[in-house]
């Protein structure tokens, strides 16, 4: 933790964050502040650093220690099918409309190490869709997007990935998906012969163009409300007339300055529609 007064710290992470833009173009600069400096302080416990100016120094002069502290501002943490009932109403009210299309593309934006993605995957499976969709999966982080594609997964954590693709209306089997080996479950090469993993910002990249379907869930809620401006005019600028877009429960494009570009489709949890 800071040893020294608050405004110090705040005028060392101000610095700390226009390096990081000037030096590697990553722009943390409309992220929660509140969010960042909690992210900050315990980077700074974990890389035995005492102030910000000697992280810094740091991050400047040895870019491998900036790999370390993008893996703390970046939070890769998700599970699969998380928050179940947002899938459940995919399947069964998105996918109806979905099969109108003859070809379909979705992004899941801030995809972290994948569990999204391959959620979204086998649901797209099941309904019969993956094999005429693209989907683009994005993040900022090298790392997690490496781990997304490599579609490997602690054992662990399979019990938990279970339950919440049954909760969210699975049709098989889910060890159908994967094959368990030496304490980790390596998902379906198939799954993922129709996904691009791609580096992209939605603080400094362009739009995708023609998307059916912008999933983008539990990373606004870092964002400020400027950024958050962006990312919505991204998305809508993304998606086709009468696109799709899934937020984080705790998120919403109501009170944005594209609040009328969308339409609220499930309310609840969090699905809109391009206007």
């Amino acid at each position: 933790m800071s040893v020294y007064p608050a405004s110090d710290f705040d005028l060392e992470m101000r610095l700390l964050i226009e390096a990081i833009y000037g030096k590697y173009n990553y722009d943390f600069r409309n992220y929660s502040g509140a969010s960042v400096k909690r992210r900050i302080e315990h980077a700074l416990l974990q890389m035995e650093c005492r102030t910000v100016s000697a992280l810094q120094e740091q991050i400047i002069h040895q870019p491998d220690r900036f790999g370390v502290l993008l893996q703390y501002l970046t939070i890769p943490v998700s599970e699969m099918f998380r928050d179940p009932a947002y899938f459940l109403a995919i399947r069964e009210k998105v996918v109806p409309l979905l099969h109108t299309y003859p070809s379909i593309k979705l992004w899941i934006a801030g995809c972290s190490t994948g569990e999204e993605v391959y959620s979204m995957a086998i649901l797209l499976k099941e309904e019969g869709l993956l094999e005429r969709t693209i989907i683009y999966a994005t993040d900022i982080n090298p790392r997690s997007l490496q781990k997304a594609e490599d579609g490997i997964f602690p054992l662990d954590t399979i019990q938990l990935f279970t339950s919440n693709y049954q909760k969210a209306g699975g049709k098989g089997e889910f060890a159908d998906y994967y094959t368990a080996a030496y304490g980790s479950a390596l998902f379906d090469k198939n799954l993922r012969r129709n996904i691009t993993f791609a580096d992209h910002s939605l603080a400094t990249d362009s739009v995708f163009s023609e998307m059916h379907f912008i999933s983008c869930r539990n990373v606004l809620i870092y964002f400020n409300r400027e950024l958050q401006d962006r990312a919505f005019g991204l998305f809508s600028s993304s998606l086709v007339h009468r696109g799709f877009l899934g937020l984080g429960s705790k998120e919403t494009v109501q009170f944005s300055s594209h609040a009328a570009s969308f339409e609220a489709f499930d309310r609840q949890e969090r699905i809109f529609r391009k206007t």
